[in-house]
């Protein structure tokens, strides 16, 4: 399976779709947009895309793609996110004038940078791609903040180990795919829904309040602005669905229409984004 991502090989986006597809072939792409628009013309049959780091938050640029484009998320992972400080072979620590990396990543070790004050952090559109600028350009004075993988693909060496500010550094990931050949999971226990309300006061507690009433668990909620309509809101929904084992799961398909069917009492649109196996890791308890 051709999978796209946005980043260079060896990106945290790479060890996401390699763990969501062992076998996939990579296709990187520069920009988030056009990892969309290659899984729409068919140049991959699927993308994964991070959806939320447990430090920085929601992407919320892939929330915006994900309700735009005719698309399923079928799987989600969890990735445990190490930044490491690498540079060229016969580069060293005290050298280093200049660090590399995607503006998150930088944010993620702003210690080690205080720490370093000889270092002058510059952002970089991926980690990876970081990685792959030193090699090209064989700088012995500069580094970048990227994964393990990276440094070992791209023939760099690590300086600095685990430089992250935050050991509990997780970002989730989906696996999208386009929504006519996106299948059925059974053994999918979670959903995601995007909606809009009424600007009206309590449209939103409503429809909440829908979802309380069938004793629907909700995991995530997101707001982002509607284009072109100034203070209005789409919401964005992660719920379980099927949580109460075997027998419940085999009746997930008719729980999630109750779902969608009680949000359209109360919402002016409604659309399902996906439904599928919750991640294994911390604050997940179900398998994948």
């Amino acid at each position: 399976m051709k999978i796209a991502i946005q980043g260079e090989p060896g990106s945290f986006s790479h060890e996401a779709a390699l763990k969501l597809v062992p076998d996939a072939e990579i296709l990187p792409c520069a920009l988030s947009a056009e990892v969309f628009a290659k899984l729409d013309e068919g140049a991959a049959a699927a993308a994964a895309i991070p959806i939320e780091n447990s430090l920085a938050g929601s992407v919320l640029e892939h929330f915006d793609l994900l309700l735009k484009h005719d698309v399923r998320v079928v799987r989600e992972t969890l990735v445990r996110i190490r930044h490491n400080l690498i540079a060229i072979e016969g580069a060293s620590l005290e050298e280093i004038e200049r660090v590399y990396s995607h503006p998150v990543a930088l944010a993620q070790c702003r210690r080690f940078l205080a720490a370093h004050p000889h270092m002058k952090a510059i952002a970089f559109y991926d980690t990876a791609g970081s990685v792959k600028q030193l090699a090209e350009q064989q700088d012995p004075y500069a580094a970048a903040i990227a994964s393990e993988a990276a440094a070992a693909y791209y023939g760099a060496k690590i300086l600095a180990l685990g430089i992250e500010d935050d050991a509990e550094n997780y970002t989730r990931f989906f696996l999208v795919r386009r929504a006519g050949e996106a299948g059925a999971d059974p053994e999918a226990n979670k959903m995601s829904i995007a909606f809009t309300v009424e600007n009206r006061p309590g449209s939103l507690v409503a429809a909440l309040t829908a979802l309380s009433a069938m004793g629907t668990n909700l995991t995530k909620i997101e707001s982002r602005p509607v284009h072109g309509k100034p203070w209005e809101y789409i919401f964005y929904v992660d719920c379980q669905i099927g949580s109460s084992g075997e027998g419940a799961r085999a009746g997930a398909g008719s729980e999630v229409s109750r779902i969608i069917d009680a949000l359209r009492g109360h919402c002016g649109m409604v659309k399902e984004l996906g439904r599928y196996r919750e991640a294994r890791g911390v604050g997940r308890s179900s398998s994948q």
